[in-house]
């Protein structure tokens, strides 16, 4: 069955993000008295702050106390500190564009917050393309629960079988295919082939899939 749509996942997909994500937790927890290795955060991207903080900490949450504060002070490290080492994944736009005049449905599934993800969209160069977006605030919980990408589907009124995601996580991968999606995975995220091998393809970042396009899956459109 060909695609007919695909789910955007923004940071370390579209946007060279996932380094910054870890380094914001690392000062954030470090500023409450908790110091975590870069080592052990960086592996977590991908996640939502609901995940990360347990998993780090397990007995903190982020929706209370210390753990909330954390993922309060992680927020404006990112927003203030870091979003000035954050740039665009190579051929991010151009990707978006060829996909577009392919004919392919987008909507964008981030666990990022939409105030993140108004300036993560900027970065990568198509705020002005996408306009169908659903965040983290779209979520009870963020990946590898399936509830963005179900959010992303529940917007696209579309059946799981029909879209394609793109990701760079196995938690993407996860996600997605709780809910019968499939994913392209790029490496630019950081991480291995085998940590994405429940992908369809992988590519190294947006624009080798832009020079592999008629060969990919979304060619089939």
């Amino acid at each position: 069955m060909a695609f007919e749509g695909v789910i955007l996942d923004i940071d370390g997909t579209l946007v060279l993000s996932n380094d910054a994500h870890a380094q914001s937790w690392v000062e954030a927890f470090a500023n409450y008295g908790y110091e975590i290795p870069f080592e052990q955060v960086r592996p977590l991207m991908g996640m939502g702050g609901d995940h990360v903080i347990p998993k780090l900490v397990p007995e903190l949450n982020n929706k209370e106390g210390t753990g909330k504060a954390i993922a309060s002070h992680r927020k404006e490290l990112i927003l203030n500190k870091f979003v000035s080492q954050l740039k665009g994944a190579p051929g991010s736009r151009d990707l978006v564009l060829k996909m577009q005049e392919s004919g392919l449905h987008l909507v964008v599934a981030s666990s990022a917050s939409y105030e993140e993800l108004d300036i993560l969209l900027k970065i990568a160069q198509v705020d002005d393309l996408l306009q169908e977006l659903t965040s983290s605030d779209d979520a009870q919980a963020s990946k590898p629960a399936s509830d963005i990408i179900e959010a992303a589907l529940k917007k696209a009124q579309m059946p799981p079988e029909k879209l394609v995601m793109l990701g760079d996580t196995p938690y993407d991968i996860e996600s997605a295919g709780k809910v019968g999606v499939s994913v392209i995975a790029m490496r630019c995220g950081g991480f291995s082939d085998e940590q994405l091998s429940g992908a369809l393809a992988i590519y190294d970042d947006p624009s080798d899939l832009l020079r592999n396009y008629d060969s990919s899956v979304l060619a089939s459109k």
